[in-house]
Formats: C-alpha cells, sequence, structure tokens
C-alpha cells in the first residue's frame, strides 16, 4: 500500500469549514483493503487510524441513528 500521504482523502460530510471536528477517511484504500484510514483534516501530519470495515460501518450508522 502507499503511503497515507499519497491515499485520496475525503473530508466527512458532517464536517463544516469552521469546526474543529473534521476527520478524513480514504474511501479508494478502504473499497481495496476492507480497511478504513481515518486522520485529522486540522493536522494532516499525524498518523492516521485504521479501522476494519465493519467497524467503520458501525461507527458511522450508530451517528446516523
Amino acid at each position: 500500500m502507499s503511503p497515507t500521504r499519497d491515499y485520496t482523502w475525503v473530508k466527512s460530510s458532517y464536517s463544516n469549514d469552521g469546526g474543529n471536528n473534521c476527520v478524513e477517511w480514504a474511501p479508494s484504500v478502504a473499497a481495496a483493503s476492507r480497511t478504513v484510514p481515518v486522520r485529522d483534516s486540522k493536522d494532516t501530519t499525524l498518523p492516521c487510524v485504521s479501522v476494519s470495515a465493519e467497524a467503520w460501518s458501525a461507527f458511522v450508522g450508530s451517528l446516523k441513528g
């Protein structure tokens, strides 16, 4: 897998330009590996956290519920 700086990152649709709670994820990596990289969009130099696709799905589902 490529270094995380080479991933195509997508900001959460719940993040806004003035907010402090912003996360990004790399959907192309998730589709290819079933592992979802997640990072803080405010400081992209920090390491990302990777979770299983199932755990990510459960997390996102809990936020929608």
